[in-house]
C-alpha cells in the first residue's frame, strides 16, 4: 500500500492533466457544432451520426490506432521542416479522449438549443437582438443546464477512459490497473480503480454543482464549482511542475513481469549513475520497437525472434547466433537502432501442458500435439494468435484446436491449472513452468524461432557513453535460471516481490560492476 501511495501523485497529475485537457478540446469542438446543428437540419445528422460512430470504435483501438498515425505525420514533418513531434503517450491519447467527450456534449447542447420556447426566441428578435447577441444572452443561458448534463458525463466517461491509455506510453492512474493484473498485485489494481472513481465522483460533484446553480441562475453556485475544478486541477498538476530537473532516459517495457523487472535493472542503474529515468511500461511489441526506433523512448529490451518475424518479417530460422547477427547489422541499417547484445538468455515460445494432463494423452511434442488438438483447447497471451510465429507454427503442424482463447499471461497459467485449457503458449524463461510442474513439448521441426533477449539502443542514443557504460555490464551476465527466479518471485502467488525489488536481487545476484 506503502508503494501505492508513493505512485500516486505522479500518476494522478497525468491523469488528471489528460482528461481536463480533453474535456475543454471536446467541449470546444462540440459546442460550435452543436450551434450549427440547432440551426442546420441538414447537419444535425451527420454531426450526431458521425458522433455517435467515433463512440462505437473501441476507445483502447482508437489509442492505438493514433499512434501509428500520428508517427507516420511526425516523419512527415520531419522530412519537411526538419522537425517532428512525439507520436508516443500524451497526444494520441489525448485525441482520442477528446473525440470519446464530443458526443454527450455535442448531443446535450444540440437538444438544449433546439428546446430553448421559440417564443423567447421571437421576444429576443423583437428587440431587436442579433443572431450572435441572441445565441449569447439568451439561448445559451438557458440551454446550458442541459449542456451542463453532457458535459458531466462526458467528464466520467473521459476520467474512466483515460486509464486505458497506460498501453500507449501515457502515464495515468491505468498504470496501477495494468501492472496490477499481470503480477496479481490486487492492492495495485483496487488502489488504481479507486482512484479513478473518486477523481471521476469529485468532478461529477462539481460540475454538478455548476448545473444546479446554471438551472437556478444562482451565480454563487457556478463559481463555488468552477473553482473547485480549478483548484482542484492545479493542485493536482504540482508534481508536474519541474524545476530544472533534466530530461534525463526513457526506459520502455512491454506489458509482462520479465519486461518490468528488467526495465527496473536498466533504470535502477541509470538512476544509481546520477541520470534522471523515467519509464514507459505496458507497451505493445509493435509500438515499442516504433517508439524505439523514432526515439520516444531510449533503451528497451525485446526478443529476436519477435524482431525477426514482426520487424524483418521473416520465417525462416537460421539459428540462435545467425538470427542475432543478422537483426544487428539489419536494425542498424534501416532503423539507425543498435542491438547492444543478448543479456545470456533466451525466452521463447514454448507450448506447455500439465504434466498429469500430457502424460494422460501420451502427448510430448508438437506432432503429437497436432494429431490431438481437434479435441483440446489452446489458451495463449493476447498477442500469440495475430502474430507470424503462430501462424509458421500453426503452418508446419496443421493445428486445428477445439477452442483458442487469448488471456493476459497470469491469467494463462491460471486457465492451465484450471483445466479450462489443455496448453497455453508460455514463455521458456518464466519460474511458473517448473513451479507449476509443467511439461514443455518438444518443437522436431523447428517452426518457432529463437528468442534471445537483446537490449535494442534508440538511434539517438546510439553515441551516448553513459548509457552504454550502465548497459554492457548486462550483455551476456544473465541466465535463464536467474531470470527464472527473479520472474517467479513477482509471479509466485505468496510473498510477492514487486519488479523493482526483483530487480535488485537479480543485480545483486549477478555481482555487476
Amino acid at each position: 500500500m506503502n508503494e501505492a501511495f508513493a505512485l500516486l501523485p505522479g500518476y494522478l497529475a497525468w491523469h488528471v492533466l489528460l482528461s481536463a485537457s480533453a474535456l475543454v478540446l471536446g467541449a470546444a469542438i462540440s459546442l460550435p457544432l452543436a450551434v450549427a446543428a440547432s440551426r442546420n437540419p441538414r447537419l444535425r445528422w451527420p454531426l450526431l451520426a458521425g458522433a455517435g460512430l467515433i463512440q462505437t470504435i473501441p476507445s483502447l483501438a482508437l489509442l492505438a490506432l493514433f499512434f501509428p498515425l500520428l508517427l507516420a505525420i511526425s516523419r512527415l514533418t520531419e522530412s519537411i521542416t526538419g522537425h517532428g513531434f512525439s507520436a508516443l503517450g500524451f497526444l494520441p491519447s489525448l485525441l482520442a479522449l477528446t473525440l470519446y467527450a464530443v458526443l454527450p456534449i455535442l448531443r446535450t447542447a444540440t437538444t438544449g438549443l433546439m428546446g430553448v420556447d421559440p417564443a423567447v426566441r421571437e421576444a429576443a428578435d423583437g428587440v431587436g437582438m442579433t443572431p450572435r447577441q441572441k445565441l449569447w444572452r439568451v439561448e445559451l443561458p438557458l440551454a446550458l443546464p442541459v449542456i451542463m448534463a453532457g458535459v458531466r458525463t462526458a467528464a466520467v466517461w473521459t476520467i474512466g477512459a483515460a486509464t486505458l491509455s497506460t498501453p500507449v506510453g501515457q502515464t495515468s492512474l491505468g498504470n496501477y490497473i495494468f501492472a496490477g493484473l499481470q503480477t496479481e498485485n490486487w492492492i495495485f489494481v483496487l488502489f488504481g480503480c479507486a482512484a479513478s472513481a473518486t477523481l471521476a465522483i469529485c468532478a461529477d460533484q462539481l460540475l454538478g454543482l455548476m448545473e444546479a446553480g446554471a438551472a437556478r441562475r444562482d451565480r454563487r453556485r457556478v463559481v463555488a464549482g468552477g473553482a473547485g475544478l480549478l483548484i482542484g486541477v492545479a493542485i493536482a498538476l504540482l508534481p508536474l511542475v519541474s524545476f530544472g530537473k533534466p530530461a534525463g532516459y526513457v526506459v520502455g517495457a512491454k506489458n509482462f513481469s520479465e519486461q518490468y523487472i528488467l526495465a527496473e535493472l536498466i533504470a535502477g542503474r541509470l538512476e544509481r549513475d546520477g541520470a534522471h529515468v523515467s519509464r514507459k511500461e505496458d507497451l505493445g511489441s509493435a509500438v515499442a520497437y516504433r517508439a524505439l526506433a523514432a526515439g520516444e523512448i531510449d533503451v528497451y529490451v525485446d526478443y529476436s525472434g519477435t524482431l525477426w518475424t514482426n520487424v524483418l518479417g521473416r520465417t525462416d530460422n537460421p539459428g540462435r547466433e545467425a538470427v542475432v547477427a543478422e537483426l544487428t547489422t539489419r536494425l542498424k541499417a534501416r532503423d539507425g537502432v543498435v542491438v547492444l547484445g543478448s543479456l545470456g538468455f533466451e525466452n521463447a515460445y514454448a507450448f506447455a501442458m500439465r504434466r498429469d494432463r500430457a502424460e494422460a494423452l501420451g502427448v510430448t511434442s508438437l506432432a503429437d500435439l497436432a494429431r490431438l488438438s481437434p479435441r483440446l483447447k489452446l489458451g495463449s497471451d493476447i498477442e500469440f494468435l495475430s502474430r507470424p510465429e503462430w501462424k509458421g507454427v500453426d503452418a508446419a503442424y496443421g493445428f486445428s484446436f477445439g477452442r483458442e482463447t487469448s488471456y493476459q499471461p497470469t491469467f494463462m497459467y491460471r486457465a492451465l491449472a484450471s483445466g479450462d485449457v489443455d496448453v497455453i503458449s508460455a514463455f521458456s524463461s518464466d519460474g511458473r513452468i517448473a513451479a507449476d510442474d509443467l511439461v514443455v513439448l518438444t518443437d522436431p521441426k523447428a517452426a518457432l524461432p529463437p528468442y534471445d533477449a537483446v537490449v535494442l539502443v534508440s538511434p539517438k542514443r546510439a553515441g551516448d557513453a553513459r548509457l552504454m557504460a550502465v548497459l554492457e555490464p548486462l550483455i551476456g551476465a544473465v541466465s535463464v535460471e536467474a531470470m527464472r527466479t527473479a520472474n517467479y518471485s513477482v509471479d509466485r502467488d505468496a510473498g510477492k516481490a514487486t519488479p523493482a525489488g526483483a530487480a535488485r536481487v537479480l543485480e545483486a545476484d549477478l555481482r555487476l560492476k
